[in-house]
């Protein structure tokens, strides 16, 4: 199939559609999440219950096959949102909750996987995802997770945004810090669990984070922030999709979808970062 023949192809084929409608629910509830983890400093927090989730998706597919991943991956994510919200607000610090956590989850999932061939031989699978072969199932239980993520985050927006910018402020005034953290741990969770079913546990990092980091670089105001990072984590995500599917059918190279996503997420932050300081350089050079 030539170039021109894979792009006219892309807006037609079913698997290419199934994977836009999941990359379209993941996008715009990472980009809104991904805002209030670079606000809170959320960002080893998320890294933990991202690895959390891993022994749950290998468990869920070694009992269930493909059906038992969102399952599975849920009872992990619920367990590990729980157990670090409690443990950051006791005496062990947060960085030292996420780091029990992460290790003691991600090591359970090693053993798992170390002790099912089914689950080893599915290993890159559950590593990096599925994006091109999603079924319409976990299309629809992708758009439900990142809707109840979003609805999370949306009815205790207030709380969200004054314990991000005020904390004892926020408790002062009525708002539970508890509360607002295990929903915000939750709404990250959610979307841990769906982004691992496309593109993969290892990979979800890159949605989460890297839209709302691009977009404090450069907006002005709360506003200017989430629709930046909506509109970056739309079309970065589309853009690696759409060129992943070109360069595998032009150069008959496969190429994981969620790698790709992820590679274009990081590119996109470093061009922007470089290009911030090469502004900033000739502004300062302009002032002296």
């Amino acid at each position: 199939m030539s170039l021109s023949e894979a792009l006219s192809s892309i807006f037609v084929m079913p698997f290419m559609i199934r994977a836009m409608l999941v990359l379209l629910a993941l996008a715009i509830a990472a980009g809104v999440i991904g805002v209030f983890i670079n606000l809170r400093g959320l960002e080893f927090m998320a890294d933990g219950l991202t690895h959390a989730v891993f022994p749950g998706i290998a468990a869920g597919f070694a009992l269930s096959g493909q059906e038992g991943l969102v399952v599975g991956a849920l009872a992990a994510a619920a367990f590990a949102t729980v157990t670090l919200t409690l443990l950051s607000h006791r005496r062990v610090t947060s960085d030292t909750a996420v780091a029990i956590v992460l290790t003691a989850m991600f090591s359970l999932g090693v053993i798992i996987v170390s002790r099912s061939r089914h689950v080893t031989g599915s290993l890159e699978q559950l590593l990096f995802g599925h994006l091109f072969t999603v079924s319409v199932t976990e299309v629809l239980l992708t758009a439900g997770i990142c809707v109840g993520a979003l609805l999370l985050v949306m009815t205790s927006l207030r709380g969200q945004l004054f314990s991000a910018f005020d904390s004892a402020g926020a408790q002062a005034a009525g708002y539970r810090e508890l509360t607002n953290l295990l929903l915000l741990n939750i709404a990250i969770a959610g979307v841990v669990v769906s982004a691992s079913i496309a593109v993969g546990n290892l990979l979800v990092l890159a949605i989460l984070i890297v839209p709302g980091a691009v977009a404090r670089m450069w907006a002005r105001g709360l506003a200017g922030v989430f629709t930046g990072a909506l509109l970056f984590a739309v079309v970065f995500a589309f853009a690696g999709l759409i060129g992943a599917f070109v360069v595998s059918v032009s150069t008959d190279v496969a190429i994981p979808g969620g790698a790709a996503i992820a590679v274009i997420f990081v590119a996109g932050y470093v061009l922007s970062l470089a290009f911030r300081l090469v502004i900033q350089q000739r502004r300062r050079a302009a002032g002296s």
